[in-house]
């Protein structure tokens, strides 16, 4: 009852017209940097951090909401719009996204994601606001062996469990692994894979590799394809951003069970929403086999859309709580708003409730506020926003290419990344060429360095025993999940191939 009173109290400064004016632009600014390849939702925060300063604490800070939660969104309507989503937490959402964009369903893949990012992110900050000590407990029993466990666990069930072929999977695994591999070894000190280049010290840029496989890749793959394939995007001109009752129902569960997925993993420092969206993705897939869905994988299917834009929304919303609660930066997009913090001489923890409660209630308000607004604002533009697609195909891929350079060379201003992103949007054409998927790679370079750090951490604590890596309930449990989960899907693999070669013969029988 303490909370309720506390987070009334924090409408009460909130709701001003003037705050609700910062939210406003800051909602539309955020989405507007997001949508733009290459920057996304991290990159709102840092470049309108200056924009804030200003500004008193509580206007700034409840502008920070609706930039918070609007380059979420914007990272979301890039991917599923262009296939280039604007962080790696939207990789998820635009495999089933852009697919229902390219077969006429672009401003319905957008209502679904607004909606899922505003269940998601309502959920999240009801949590935070009621159980926020009580889930930071959860985040303090994660140890150097458990983060390994959880990182395994990732590759392993998107590699071999998600995908349809589990010797593409582990291949595309391993091309992630030696991308995250380039760069400085930070133990010892050593340069890796750098090729003797100064500029490959500090590793390949995430959103290099993001770009190039999505973005550039697609353009490739569509240019490849272009005579033969003349009419592949079926372009949606007419129509609105609401979704009718039917495809609720049909997303409600899937928008639930991200949200279960995306909320925890809030309070853990594991990069970011990668995981969780990757895990609910994974987890509408394998329901979509059970189904026989027709639509996952062809024409998109909106509870693959739905779930992982769910979780995204639902780690940055208790990423929120861990950040005020511990000081605890769980994502870059925390970490950037960690520094806003301190700009104003505060230092998020368990004090800053006592110090600064106005400031944070009224900065938890405003995320609320974010969120409402976000889905008053997109949801009547989802379909202006899906106009892009109107676009002639050969003017929308020539400005996705200028766009993802430009977006790329303004991270770093370095040519060498240029040739990087060159080579891997090759990289990922040939990936399509071959049906090797994509989302292994992308989530071996997210999770491979943290992986690494922590298996060398975990040896170190026990000079070299193994068996720290085996040695507490969580990790037991995450490798016993891991291997039922792969025998499970190996089974299906062995079933699916023996029910194919089954339709083959009868088809040749009937031929003959």
């Amino acid at each position: 009852m303490d909370q309720i009173g506390l987070l009334f109290e924090g409408f009460a400064h909130a709701l001003t017209p003037i705050n609700l004016l910062w939210v406003l632009i800051g909602a539309v600014l955020g989405t507007a940097v997001g949508v733009l390849p290459g920057l996304g939702s991290a990159m709102a925060v840092a470049l309108l951090l200056p924009v804030t300063f200003s500004l008193e604490p509580t206007a700034a800070f409840i502008m920070f909401a609706g930039i918070y939660f609007g380059g979420l969104f914007g990272d979301s309507t890039a991917g599923i719009l262009l296939n280039t989503p604007g962080n790696s937490s939207a990789i998820a959402s635009t495999f089933e996204g852009h697919r229902m964009a390219r077969n006429g369903h672009a401003a319905k893949a957008l209502a679904t994601a607004a909606i899922g990012a505003f269940i998601g992110g309502l959920i999240a900050t009801t949590l935070v606001v009621f159980f926020a000590p009580t889930l930071v407990k959860l985040a303090t029993v994660f140890g150097p062996a458990e983060y390994f466990a959880l990182a395994v666990f990732a590759f392993l069930a998107i590699s071999a469990v998600v995908s349809e072929s589990v010797v593409r999977g582990i291949a595309a695994l391993g091309i992630g692994l030696a991308l995250a591999l380039v760069g400085i070894d930070g133990p010892s000190g050593t340069a890796r894979f750098t090729l003797g280049l100064p500029q490959l010290f500090d590793g390949i840029s995430v959103i290099v590799i993001t770009v190039g496989l999505l973005a550039l890749g697609e353009v490739f793959h569509v240019a490849s394809r272009i005579h033969r394939d003349p009419v592949a995007t079926r372009l949606e001109t007419r129509g609105n951003a609401r979704i009718n009752f039917k495809d609720f129902r049909k997303a409600l569960p899937a928008w639930l069970r991200g949200t279960a997925f995306g909320a925890p993993f809030g309070l853990i420092p594991a990069g970011g929403a990668e995981v969780p969206t990757f895990l609910a993705y994974g987890t509408e897939k394998t329901l979509a086999k059970r189904r026989k869905d027709p639509e996952f994988g062809t024409t998109g299917s909106i509870k693959g859309l739905a779930a992982p834009e769910a979780a995204a929304n639902a780690t940055a919303g208790t990423a929120m709580g861990a950040l005020l609660a511990l000081g605890l930066p769980t994502s870059a997009t925390a970490a950037i708003m960690l520094a806003a913090f301190q700009q104003y001489g505060m230092q998020p923890g368990p004090l800053l409730f006592e110090r600064s409660g106005d400031l944070v209630w009224a900065l938890l308000a405003s995320l609320f506020i974010g969120l409402v607004m976000l889905l008053i604002i997109n949801l009547p533009f989802a379909s202006v926003w899906a106009k892009l697609l109107t676009i002639p195909r050969h003017y929308l891929y020539a400005g996705i290419t200028v766009f993802s350079v430009l977006g790329v060379y303004a991270v770093s201003s370095s040519l060498i990344d240029l040739w990087l992103l060159i080579a891997i949007g090759l990289v990922g054409f040939m990936m399509r060429r071959y049906s090797i998927p994509l989302a292994p790679v992308l989530i071996a370079v997210i999770l491979g360095p943290m992986a690494e750090t922590e298996l060398r951490r975990a040896l170190a604590v026990s000079e070299g025993d193994l068996g720290i890596l085996v040695g507490s309930p969580i990790t037991i449990t995450l490798y016993l999940v891991l291997v039922v989960a792969l025998l499970v899907s190996a089974l299906q693999h062995l079933r699916h191939r023996r029910d194919d070669r089954r339709a083959a013969a009868a088809q040749e029988l009937e031929t003959v």
